[in-house]
């Protein structure tokens, strides 16, 4: 099935997906890194009357930056049409559009806002960066051994101390008591996965004994000092709740909002096959 852009762009809603797939060396070079048929995604932001904006990251500033107003590389919301315009007619993509069941509703909107305010303009990786990322985004995280938990090699393990008895005539330290963690009587640190630290945005608190993980802010920042097109689509997702959140983004390509993958959308929510869009050369 193919529609016309004027068609596809009637059509678009808000978390729509749009795929793209090309054939010059750099392009390949995705595909081939990420092992994904298709190089690169983005997706639909439709609010009110405005006009259908394209929400990815690229490595190109050819056109404004909608959200900033300025020419940037990295992270970007542009003019969806001239978006489809620019990767079909300068960077010889073919476009395919896959629709999104049931429509976002108002929350999900919100939530895309706060998820561009908050990305817009991080830097694109380079390629070498991308292809490292996407293999770590394959390999399962590793608990950290905290330190002094193990003997250094070579070392003999120290010898338990005996027990002291106590004495009845000293009262207890109440530093050294149990249940206190850290001496001197000072209270432990926040926890970095509590509310000072959570990525949840405010207004948004997940009810206790919910299966979603809170993630440090902190930490989510670190992962995206660079953004790859699939991590914003991905981030943007899980925001909106159509994602588990958890995940580390580089676990997803292109390829992973591509038909012959299971992105493993939450609840009934599904994206629609593929519709090849014919974009007028120009």
């Amino acid at each position: 099935m193919s529609i016309s852009l004027d068609e596809a762009v009637e059509l678009t809603r808000t978390g729509d997906v749009w795929v793209f797939r090309g054939r010059s060396v750099p392009d390949r070079a995705i595909q081939f890194t990420t092992n994904s048929p298709v190089n690169h995604v983005g997706m639909a932001v439709v609010l009110d009357d405005m006009p259908p904006l394209m929400w990815h990251a690229e490595l190109g500033r050819s056109l404004p930056d909608l959200w900033s107003g300025t020419h940037q590389r990295g992270v970007q919301l542009h003019d969806l049409r001239d978006a489809v315009c620019v990767w079909a007619n300068r960077y010889g993509q073919r476009a395919w559009l896959r629709q999104l069941d049931p429509p976002a509703d108002g929350e999900m909107e919100r939530a895309v806002l706060r998820t561009i305010a908050r990305l817009d303009g991080t830097p694109f990786p380079s390629t070498a960066q991308l292809a490292w990322r996407w293999v770590r985004g394959r390999v399962p995280a590793l608990p950290r051994l905290r330190r002094g938990a193990l003997p250094r090699p070579g070392w003999p393990a120290p010898r338990p101390t005996p027990a002291t008895p106590a004495d009845p005539a000293t009262p207890a330290d109440p530093a050294t008591s149990a249940g206190s963690a850290t001496p001197g009587g000072r209270a432990a640190p926040a926890d970095p996965a509590g509310p000072a630290g959570s990525a949840t945005p405010a207004g948004s608190a997940t009810p206790a004994g919910s299966a979603r993980p809170a993630t440090p802010a902190g930490e989510r920042d670190r992962a995206l000092e660079t953004a790859y097109c699939a991590e914003v689509v991905a981030v943007t997702y899980e925001e909106m709740g159509l994602l588990p959140a958890g995940r580390r983004p580089n676990w997803y390509d292109p390829g992973r909002f591509w038909s012959g993958d299971d992105l493993g959308l939450a609840a009934d929510a599904r994206l629609g096959s593929e519709i090849e869009v014919r974009v007028p050369q120009r």
